[in-house]
């Protein structure tokens, strides 16, 4: 009967101990990220809108919630999950068309999502702030 070789142990994929983290893979993990995040947002979203149906108090409570400063982070940090997905996704979309795939635009794209997405939430929450007269 003949005898099998011993294979080399190694990984049975590549995985992070190979490769180092590229900004277009992190920018992968996070966009997943971000989506999941707004689904968590968008039950605080239907909790806000429930409370608004069910009466005064109830609103009131959401609000003093959402106006503490646990609940303004939490809004802070949807805002920019809801931008950065929205700007992974006009970049996914220009991938769709058959442009942008060399590697130099695709790291120019994933940095302009991370900045983009960083400066148009401090840019929404500024104006807010400012539209409300605390600024």
């Amino acid at each position: 009967m003949a005898q099998a070789k011993p294979t080399a142990q190694r990984p049975l994929s590549p995985h992070l101990q190979i490769y180092r983290p590229l900004v277009n893979m992190v920018m992968s993990i996070i966009h997943r990220l971000t989506g999941v995040a707004l689904y968590v947002g968008t039950l605080l979203l239907a909790w806000w809108l429930t409370a608004a149906a069910v009466g005064p108090q109830a609103f009131d409570a959401v609000n003093g919630f959402f106006a503490s400063w646990l609940g303004r982070l939490i809004l802070f940090g949807y805002t920019w999950a809801l931008v950065h997905h929205m700007l992974g996704g006009m970049r996914h979309f220009l991938w769709d068309t058959g442009r942008g795939l060399d590697l130099e635009t695709v790291d120019r794209l994933s940095w302009a999502t991370i900045i983009g997405s960083v400066t148009l939430t401090l840019i929404i929450w500024i104006a807010g702030y400012m539209a409300r007269g605390a600024i």
